[in-house]
């Protein structure tokens, strides 16, 4: 393992937020760009996902964390993957967004999820299986995987089961195990009681989302508050359903030891966390690049959990564009 302590990179997010994405216009090398979307099914289970960038690109996939649905990703940032040669996937994990929600399953205790883990309804492999099916849908063979928090976990996941599927693997803000890194009960108290707050409307819930990322997430994330509660309202128009974010939870919670099978991995990885990140502490990232052979750490000075600000979306870039010879 090989440790990089950066620097977050000055940007000017002024000029940052006049950019437009026009999904229509040709890259710069005249690559026709595309933009689609639809559902990949595995078993019982339909996976909402879209797909834009040069319809030749490099296969990326990305992978944000528990309850996140795929708006919540920046199109500016999506951008600047796609402007580096990529074609870039998102999706609706199970029970969040468009794809299918198992209601049946009903709504997990915080008692239920320390105490009874096998009997959570679905496992992060299970979402691992659900990706495959994404990439089945979209004709790869492979991808470079990008997961954040609970995505990285599932993108750990991905690797170990189905390694002939990752072409390279970043895992963010996540852990190898949950027993390593977790939350402080002081702070896992505070955000349990903020995201089972009351939701009347769209309004509320991206008031909440607010509420959490200033929270849990980085400074620089107030800049970016009016976008961030945007986003939690499109998600409330989308589907809002806080019993699904407490299954995916629970599955996360149900996840286990990974450390033994990510020795086993042979295939290129990064692992990017910051130093102020109070939800999967920075002990998460150094564990996992210790476990991984020829993992590369970087360790983020200030950089804390959740979605990312602006200010470190050119380290992430070209930390994944560095990883995957871009």
């Amino acid at each position: 393992m090989t440790s990089a302590p950066l620097q977050p990179c000055p940007i000017d997010t002024r000029a940052a937020a006049d950019t437009v994405f026009d999904m229509s216009a040709p890259l710069s090398d005249d690559r026709p760009v595309e933009k689609a979307a639809g559902f990949a099914v595995n078993g019982e289970v339909r996976i909402r996902y879209e797909v834009r960038g040069p319809v030749d690109g490099d296969p990326l996939l990305l992978l944000l964390g528990v309850g996140m649905q795929l708006v919540m990703w920046h199109e500016d940032l999506l951008a600047d993957f796609v402007g580096r040669g990529f074609r870039v996937a998102i999706l609706d994990y199970r029970d969040c967004g468009e794809s299918t929600h198992l209601d049946a399953a009903g709504r997990p205790t915080l008692t239920k999820m320390m105490t009874r883990p096998s009997r959570a309804p679905y496992t992060l492999r299970d979402m691992a299986d659900d990706v495959v099916a994404v990439l089945d849908e979209l004709g790869w063979a492979a991808a470079h995987i990008v997961g954040m928090s609970m995505g990285g976990m599932i993108a750990q996941e991905l690797a170990i089961h189905h390694r002939e599927r990752v072409s390279t693997l970043t895992s963010m803000m996540a852990t190898p195990t949950p027993s390593i890194g977790r939350i402080s009960m002081r702070t896992g108290m505070k955000l349990t009681r903020m995201q089972d707050r009351e939701v009347r409307n769209r309004e509320d819930a991206g008031e909440i989302l607010g509420d959490v990322l200033s929270l849990m997430g980085s400074p620089g994330i107030d800049d970016d508050l009016g976008w961030v509660r945007e986003a939690g309202a499109r998600a409330y128009d989308r589907a809002y359903d806080q019993a699904g974010r407490l299954r995916q939870e629970y599955a996360l919670m149900a996840g286990g030891d990974r450390r033994t099978a990510l020795a086993t991995l042979d295939l290129p990885v990064t692992v990017i966390h910051g130093d102020a990140d109070a939800i999967w502490k920075p002990s998460a990232g150094q564990a996992t690049a210790e476990i991984v052979k020829g993992a590369r750490l970087v360790m983020v000075p200030g950089m804390g959990h959740g979605l990312l600000p602006r200010r470190y979306w050119p380290l992430v870039v070209d930390e994944v564009c560095r990883l995957t010879g871009h």
